[in-house]
């Protein structure tokens, strides 16, 4: 996200109700995460969105499960 959409972007404070996709519709990104998503009505962005939860689902880093290893010319601290 740019220093631009943070400050004129869209706020995604009107958002319709969570749509669950059932069978082999076609699934967008958000709806492929939980199956459920919701749409904000201002700009088109869905999110994914979780029933049990009952919240937004935010996407981990690729970088949150990658195993830290060291490097062999340096010493720990």
């Amino acid at each position: 996200m740019s220093l631009f959409d943070l400050v004129f972007g869209c706020k995604h404070e009107h958002c319709g109700f969570p749509i669950t996709v059932r069978g082999k519709l076609r699934r967008s990104e958000a709806a492929s995460v939980t199956g459920t998503y919701f749409v904000c009505l201002d700009c088109g962005k869905e999110f994914p969105y979780d029933w049990k939860e009952m919240k937004i689902v935010r996407p981990q880093s690729a970088n949150a499960h990658r195993p830290v290893t060291a490097l062999p010319d340096h010493k720990a601290a």
